[in-house]
Parts: C-alpha cells; sequence; structure tokens
C-alpha cells in the first residue's frame, strides 16, 4: 500500500512539473517581464502609456515567442531535432542561434525606432534576454545549462532592478520572482530534465546578464 502510494504520489509531481514547465517556459518570459516593466513604472511612458503597452506586448510576442517557437516547430517538422523539449545539446544549437538573431533583432527594433521612446528598462529587458542566450549558447559547448533557470534568474535580475526604482514593492516582488524561480528549479529537476548544478548554473547567467544590461544602457 506504501509503495503504491508513493508511486502514485511521483506520478502526480510529474505531472505538476511538467504542466508547470510548459506554462513557465522561457520563451513566455520576455513577454512577461515587458509587461511588468509597463505595469510597475507606467511613468515612463507618460500619456501614451496605453498604447505602448499593446504595442510593447506585440512586439516582444511576435520577435521573442512566435519566431522562436516557429523555428522549433520547423526544425521538429523537417527531423532536425527529435523533441521541441530540446532535451540535449546538440539539438539546442539551431533553436538558440535563431533565437539569438530574434532577440537581438527585438533590442535593436526598440532602441532604433525614432517613431518611439523606449524606456530604459524596456532596452533592459531585450538586452538582457539577448545577453542571455548567448551566454547559453556557448555554455551549452560545454554543459547543459537550464533554459527555464536562466530565464527564472533573469526575472528575478529585473525585479530587484524594478523594485529599486519602485521600493515599496522590494519585498513583495523579490518574494514572487524568489518563488517562481525556486518552483521552475523543483520542476526541472523533477522531471530529471536537468542536475541542480545545471539549474542554479541558469539562475547566475540570467540574473548576471540582466543586471549586467541594466548597467550598459547607463
Amino acid at each position: 500500500m506504501t509503495a503504491e502510494i508513493q508511486k502514485k504520489s511521483t506520478s502526480i509531481s510529474i505531472k505538476i512539473a511538467t504542466l508547470l514547465s510548459y506554462l513557465l517556459h522561457p520563451v513566455f518570459f520576455p513577454v512577461i517581464t515587458t509587461w511588468l516593466v509597463c505595469f510597475l513604472l507606467p511613468n515612463s511612458f507618460a500619456n501614451e502609456k496605453n498604447f505602448h503597452l499593446g504595442f510593447y506586448l506585440f512586439r516582444a510576442a511576435y520577435l521573442t515567442v512566435f519566431f522562436p517557437l516557429l523555428t522549433v516547430l520547423l526544425l521538429k517538422g523537417l527531423g532536425f531535432i527529435e523533441s521541441i523539449q530540446l532535451k540535449n545539446n546538440r539539438e539546442r544549437i539551431v533553436p538558440l542561434m535563431a533565437s539569438m538573431i530574434f532577440y537581438f533583432w527585438a533590442y535593436w527594433v526598440m532602441k532604433n525606432d525614432t517613431s518611439i521612446h523606449s524606456p530604459k528598462m524596456i532596452l533592459v529587458v531585450f538586452l538582457g534576454n539577448f545577453w542571455g542566450i548567448i551566454v547559453l549558447f556557448m555554455a551549452n559547448i560545454f554543459v547543459k545549462v537550464s533554459m527555464h533557470a536562466t530565464a527564472a534568474g533573469a526575472l528575478l535580475g529585473l525585479m530587484i532592478l524594478l523594485a529599486f526604482q519602485n521600493i515599496e514593492h522590494l519585498f513583495l516582488l523579490a518574494t514572487i520572482s524568489i518563488a517562481i524561480a525556486l518552483i521552475i528549479g523543483w520542476a526541472r529537476m523533477t522531471l530529471s530534465a536537468h542536475k541542480i548544478s545545471e539549474v542554479w548554473f541558469g539562475y547566475l547567467i540570467g540574473f548576471v546578464c540582466m543586471v549586467a544590461a541594466y548597467g550598459y544602457t547607463g
């Protein structure tokens, strides 16, 4: 009876971890972080906040969600990868290279489009994610790093940066982002997708790249 209960509990944990891995997939984080900047720093958009909110979210979605997902689906359809989950380092090479292009494109457009004035934190979001993809690609040559954890680390870095500009929400923002990071780490290890060292390395990459992007944008 105890073995059956343990087996059932393990099965439920795997199902929950699988669901969380899809819901908190790193491909969605640029859109999530873009929305957070728009929501938490509305004054950055002056009187055009509502227009820019939809505008930035749309751009983030089609450049950092639609095109990367399309690339992975095409690779799967053509037989270049076995699974859309990108379970090994080899399968990650082309999707990461494609994502680098799309993420840089998003950053370049936001920075150089003269029809709008992108706030600093919007540029930080896209530059931080772009740098994170570069580091992930380089690390992928030697070790399998958790892309989920990298996104969570970037979220944590951004939340801390936003909190210093909106100090009354410091504790809440830090708590939520840490909770998300821990949940993601638990999900990836529950599914045996990564070792704990690969998860922590991902946290570090995401966090450092986001903070570095903030320093670079001045």
